[in-house]
Parts: structure tokens; sequence; C-alpha cells
């Protein structure tokens, strides 16, 4: 079935980078720690939490979310999302405890990032069997670069009103803008092929299968992904999470240059979504995922080692942002190779709670052991993580699978 005339995919693809950069802005959230910690005299540790609570949340309601999606479509699953989004950060203005900021920003807020999430990868994913690496690198690039377009918003909002009134201005952007990007996704009609593209009879590392989430479960490849996500992830998220405490507790920057260092990091982190994804559908999933968790590797045990300098500090965090956005991209494209498009907000879902547990246990090391330590534990995770690579390889269509295990 060629394209229908009145949809143009990369409209669809406005609406998803829309979304994903309100989304992204999560990734700015070191810039409330310290203003938080001065209004309310609270601890480090527990603002800090926040963020972990955020991620944690946005992860779990990923799979909700990606179920209702598969069946409903992602139009109003997506709007959802943007107003629990608005309404969490909203609410955070008022709160007064830590354990209301928790509530507020990571449980609602967390929600409803989480919930409008999938949508776009979901939905991207369904129009460019193409370029699918590509495409998941532009439709998750928006929430990398959520923190670049929105940091020094944010530092406006905070030097003019402080941070309570900064959450109700937030809220109320997230809100508008999400729901506005949710109208323009929609999923292709059934046999959707684009114009002027011939589907391939065979594609290596490519299963033409659409596998059941239960499926998806019983297959050994899935665990080894699903660790070597969250390895890749716990080194990015200790990294993006604490960039700001990292520049002026460790490096010595002033408030001002480590808010400039967490903007440039975000650069990388989007940029290497677009990059890594490209790369990918070059040079396949696992050769990409392999150069990736080598360079992260050799970045973070440098960080644990010398001591940095602005420089140093700034080019091996835009290296792990870098690595960390292309996993990102490329984690979904692997979802849907191996386990097919049909269930894909299901089963991603689920793949990207590896990403929610590396969002608690990453800053959680990283304010737990020195800086040096963390990174170091960082750099062992990303090693192991790239000798799994090698033993990751595409599962076996079901019926070929129940064949195999009724002939043994």
């Amino acid at each position: 079935m060629q394209e229908e005339k009145a949809t143009n995919r990369w409209i669809v693809v406005f609406g998803a980078v829309l979304i994903q950069l309100c989304l992204g802005a999560v990734y700015s959230w070191s810039l409330f720690n310290a203003p938080l910690i001065e209004l309310h005299g609270w601890e480090a540790s527990g603002v800090v939490l926040t963020f972990s609570i955020t991620i944690a949340t946005m992860s779990v309601f990923t799979i909700i979310a990606g179920r209702v999606q598969d069946k409903i479509g992602p139009r109003w699953v997506a709007t959802a999302g943007g107003v629990l989004l608005g309404l969490g950060v909203i609410l955070a203005s008022q709160a007064t405890s830590l354990w209301q900021l928790y509530l507020c920003y990571g449980l609602i807020g967390g929600a409803g990032v989480g919930t409008a999430y999938v949508c776009p990868l979901a939905t991207c994913v369904k129009w460019f069997p193409d370029k699918r690496g590509l495409i998941s690198g532009i439709a998750v690039a928006g929430f990398g670069a959520g923190a670049l377009i929105f940091t020094p918003l944010i530092n406006v909002f905070l030097a003019s009103s402080g941070v309570s009134q900064t959450f109700v201005y937030l809220g109320i952007i997230y809100l508008i803008a999400v729901s506005i990007g949710a109208q323009f996704l929609k999923v292709p009609p059934d046999g959707y092929v684009p114009e002027g593209w011939t589907p391939p009879e065979t594609t290596s590392g490519t299963n033409q299968t659409d596998f059941s989430t239960g499926q998806m479960l019983s297959t050994p490849q899935f665990y080894l992904m699903w660790v070597m996500y969250l390895f890749g992830c716990l080194a990015g998220l200790m990294v993006i999470g604490l960039a700001a405490d990292i520049g002026v507790n460790l490096v010595g920057l002033t408030a001002a240059t480590a808010s400039t260092a967490v903007m440039i990091i975000a650069i990388f982190n989007a940029t290497g979504r677009i990059i890594w994804g490209t790369l990918s559908d070059v040079l396949g999933r696992i050769t990409s995922l392999i150069i990736m968790y080598i360079l992260a590797t050799a970045a973070m045990f440098l960080m644990s080692y010398i001591t940095m300098t602005f420089a140093t500090f700034l080019i091996l965090c835009s290296l792990i942002g870098f690595c960390f956005g292309g996993f990102l991209a490329l984690f979904p494209s692997l979802t849907a190779d191996y386990y097919g498009t049909q269930n894909l907000g299901t089963n991603y879902g689920i793949m990207f709670l590896a990403y929610g547990s590396a969002a608690i246990v990453g800053p959680i090391i990283g304010t737990a052991v020195p800086f040096q330590h963390a990174f170091l534990i960082a750099s062992v995770l990303c090693a192991t993580a790239t000798i799994l690579t090698f033993f990751t390889k595409q599962p076996k269509a079901p019926d070929q699978a129940m064949a195999k295990r009724k002939a043994a």
C-alpha cells in the first residue's frame, strides 16, 4: 500500500520532536538543585533523588502507555501525558517538603513524561521502515535537545522569578506544547510502505515476525539487551543528572559556567541520537553499539583517573552524552529489528525499564561515593556491556523456536 496522500510522514516527525523537546527538559534538573536547597534548606541528596524518581516513574509509565497506545493509538495517550506533566510541575511549585516534591514533580510529572515519551517513538518507527535508525534518532533527539532549549529559559526564570514560579511557567509551557504535538501523531494504515521503497525479502539483523511481549521475554537476547541498556544508561545518567554538581564541586566551576557546560553536553546528547542512529543504518546496530561502549568505557575511566580542567571535563562529559544519546536511539531500533513493530510500544516500554533502573542507581552511586570512584564503577560496567554485545544476535521467530524445542 502506498503512502496516503493526505498524510505527510514528516508532519508526524514534527509533532514527535515538539513533544520530546518538552519531555527532555527533565535533563535540566541539576539547575534546580541549588535553588531548592537554598530556598527550603533540604539535603542535597534528597533534592537530587527527585531526578531519579522522575526517570524511574517515567520508565514504568512507558510500559503502561505503550500498551494503551498499541490499542487505541498515540494521539490521546500523548495528550494525557502532556496534561500530567504540566500539572505535576505546576503543583511542584507549591511543595514545602521533599515528599511533596517527589509526589508532584517525580511521580505525577514523571508519569506524564513516560506516558508521552513512548508515543512518538512507536509511531515514527512505523512510518519509516526504510530509515529506522535515523528516524529513531530524530524522534529521541528532541528529548536530548530539551535541556539545550530549556536551560537558558530556566536560568532566566530562576533569576527573575525564583524556583517556585519557574515551575509554574514551565508546567504551562509543557502542557500546551505537548498537547499540540500530540495532535500530529497518527499511525500509518495497515500494510503501509513508503512511496518508492521496496521492502527487502530478508534483512540481516531484522526480524520480519512480530513478537508478543511474552514471546520477547522468553528470548535470552532480551535480557542481554536489557543489561547492556542498563549499563550504558547508568553512565550517561550519572554524568547528565549530576553535570552541574560535578562541574562546581569537582572541577571548581562557577554555577554560570556549569550551566553552560550542561547546555553543551545537551548538544552532544541530542546530536548523538541522530548521528548514531544514521550510522547504525549503515554499520549495523551491533557494530555501532560496540563502538559506543568502548568510547564510554574510555571516557569514564579517564574521568576517574585524571585531574579534570574545564576543557577535559567538557570533552569527556560531552563524549558520554554523545554515546548516551546513541543508546537511546539504537535500542528502540534494535527492539523493532528483533521483535517487530506491532507491539513495539509495550515491548520497548519493558526494555525502557533499564533506563529507569539506571536513573535510580546512577545518581545514587554518584552521590554515595566520591565522584572518581563512581566514574570507575561506570567504566567497568560499560566495559562489561561491550563484552555482552558480542553475544547478542537476532532471535529466532517464535514458530521456529517452538519447532526447535519440539524437535529436541
